[in-house]
């Protein structure tokens, strides 16, 4: 029996499902000072290149309802990751695409320290006060930095066979 290829609403729908476990259950031995990482820009990374802007704003949009959803404490990823969604898009288009690992790491590390960024000025803004949220920040974008090269490669690779496969 032959085997057909995902399209991209199975490919979609897979790698959110993966996606979803691992936020739900990243395992410890990959974590860094108790924090996982950053899973969210770890996969937005690579779509928004290879999808462009708009599908990495949209992209951004659902990601950020759904782990505002999951997380259900009253802070938002929402605006972060649409902004990322929407910069890191704008690479599909560029001169020279996105591609090189140490660009991915850095992307994913500036990604995290956003992301991350805004959630701490939304606890300032409510007077909360974290004194480990930067070490917290400091691990999680180090780790998100360390993994994106490998992560992110093989998830571009995926997304532009993918695209290709099916016309974007």
């Amino acid at each position: 029996m032959l085997r057909q290829p995902l399209n991209r609403v199975q490919a979609l729908l897979l790698s959110a499902a993966v996606l979803l476990l691992l936020f739900m259950a990243t395992p410890g031995w990959l974590r860094l000072d108790g924090m996982p990482p950053s899973w969210s820009v770890l996969w937005l990374l690579p779509w928004a290149v290879v999808e462009g802007p708009w599908s990495g704003l949209m992209a951004g949009l659902v990601l950020g309802l759904a782990v505002d959803g999951l997380h259900g404490d009253g802070l938002t990823t929402l605006p972060a990751l649409v902004l990322l969604g929407l910069w890191w898009g704008q690479f599909r288009d560029a001169r020279r695409p996105l591609e090189r690992s140490t660009t991915l790491g850095l992307q994913a590390l500036l990604g995290t320290l956003l992301l991350n960024g805004s959630l701490a000025l939304q606890l300032f803004w409510r007077g909360e006060v974290m004194l480990l949220a930067w070490q917290f920040t400091a691990a999680q974008a180090l780790l998100t930095a360390l993994l994106a090269p490998m992560l992110c490669s093989l998830q571009l690779l995926f997304w532009r066979r993918v695209a290709t496969r099916y016309g974007r």
